[in-house]
């Protein structure tokens, strides 16, 4: 119960690995807002981990929308000692120079500049009270890049960059910042950076992980509830690769 009175909220939260950690937080007692851009998925989640959890429609590329979930935040939860950015989106492998600009730009609104959009909403408030914890779930594409998703891969090496500037930044307000480096997953975006989602592609990826197998929901929300917990105290700045050996 490494949380327990603690509130917190995630973006990305109706499926896969925001699902997970949210699960986790409410497992450790924290009390939890998972925020979707498809609030009926975030409500069935909510509602499969009770009391201690609400759902909240965002679309974390927009700014107007990142501010409405603020304020639904402050009504839901109180003061926010959480924020985790999980949401993020890929784009199917292909050479770099053929990514069309719509689905470029989708990739910088959801995996960038949400970042930049929830620190503006929820980082005055930490600093008032001088406390908090945020968690940037960037990736190993970011420090281990795999050829055909240049583009996802520049998305989260900037989370990284700017998950260290702002643990530097926030540190003197009590704010820690942290990321995790999730190896693939088995949720909904996997057959994305896979291309084609076939016995022989899986293959083919996990034979890149020493361990074997993908991460799951339930490794990042573990690991997620320790950054986010006051057993992590004293760690801040540091990208936590959560991914079976891949980096190595």
């Amino acid at each position: 119960m490494r949380m327990t009175g603690k509130t917190a909220l995630i973006t990305g939260a109706g499926s896969g690995l925001g699902a997970g950690i949210a699960r986790s937080f409410a497992a450790e007692g924290a009390r939890v807002l998972l925020a979707d851009i498809r609030p009926d998925a975030a409500a069935a989640v909510a509602a499969s981990i009770g009391a201690a959890a609400h759902a909240a429609a965002v679309d974390v590329g927009d700014a107007a929308s990142v501010a409405a979930l603020a304020r639904t935040a402050a009504g839901v939860l109180g003061p926010l000692d959480v924020l985790v950015n999980n949401a993020g989106v890929g784009h199917l492998p292909q050479p770099l120079e053929d990514l069309g600009s719509e689905d470029f730009e989708r990739v910088l609104a959801v995996n960038v500049r949400s970042v930049y959009l929830t620190a503006r909403a929820f980082v005055p408030g930490m600093k008032e009270r001088r406390r908090g914890a945020i968690l940037n779930i960037a990736s190993t594409a970011g420090v281990s890049p795999r050829p055909r998703l240049t583009w996802y891969n520049a998305s989260k090496g900037w989370v990284i960059t700017a998950t260290r500037s702002m643990a530097v930044e926030l540190a003197p307000f009590g704010i820690r910042v942290n990321a995790i480096n999730p190896v693939a997953s088995d949720t909904p975006l996997l057959a994305t950076f896979m291309g084609a989602d076939t016995p022989e592609v899986r293959e083919r990826f996990l034979a890149t992980i020493p361990l074997g197998r993908f991460a799951t929901p339930e490794d990042i929300g573990a690991a997620a509830a320790y950054l986010c917990s006051d057993a992590a105290g004293l760690v801040t700045g540091i990208a936590l690769e959560v991914d079976g050996g891949r980096c190595i």
